[in-house]
C-alpha cells in the first residue's frame, strides 16, 4: 500500500513537473515581461504547494515502503523525491525570492534571464521526479 501510495505520488510530482518544463514554461518566456511574471507568481505559488505535498508524501510512503519490505528501491525513490526539498529550498530558493520582490509595472532588467535560469533550475526538480517514479516502478515491479 505504501509503495503504492510513492509511486502514484512521484509519478503526478513527475508529470506535473514535466508539463511545467517542457509546456508552461516555454510558453510562458513567449509573453512580454509584465505578463510573464504576472502569470509566473500566482502559477509558482500554487505548484510550489502540490509538488511540495506531493515529493512529501511519496519521499514518506517510499521511505515507509522500505522499512516495511526492506527492498532498498523503496529507499533510493523516496531519497530522490525528497531530494526535491533541499534543492528546492537551497538552490532554486533565491531565484524564487527575486523573482517574487520584481514589480509586476516595473519588471527589471534581469528579469528575463532570472526566467530563463528558473526554467534550467526547475529541470533538474523534473528529473528528480522522473528518476524517483522510475526507480519507484522498478521496486513495485520487484516486489511483485
Amino acid at each position: 500500500m505504501f509503495g503504492l501510495t510513492a509511486l502514484l505520488a512521484a509519478a503526478l510530482f513527475a508529470g506535473a513537473a514535466f508539463y511545467i518544463s517542457f509546456a508552461e514554461h516555454p510558453a510562458r518566456l513567449r509573453l512580454e515581461d509584465s505578463a510573464l511574471l504576472t502569470q509566473w507568481k500566482p502559477a509558482y505559488a500554487r505548484g510550489y504547494a502540490m509538488q511540495a505535498s506531493l515529493a512529501l508524501a511519496s519521499g514518506m510512503s517510499g521511505t515507509v515502503a522500505w522499512w516495511a519490505d526492506g527492498g532498498l528501491l523503496w529507499l533510493v525513490g523516496a531519497a530522490l523525491m525528497l531530494a526535491n526539498w533541499p534543492y528546492t529550498l537551497l538552490v532554486m530558493k533565491p531565484v524564487n525570492k527575486t523573482l517574487e520582490a520584481i514589480s509586476l509595472d516595473r519588471p527589471s532588467a534581469e528579469t528575463r534571464a532570472l526566467m530563463h535560469r528558473w526554467g534550467r533550475l526547475h529541470a533538474v526538480r523534473t528529473t528528480l521526479g522522473i528518476s524517483a517514479t522510475c526507480v519507484l516502478a522498478l521496486a513495485s515491479w520487484s516486489a511483485c
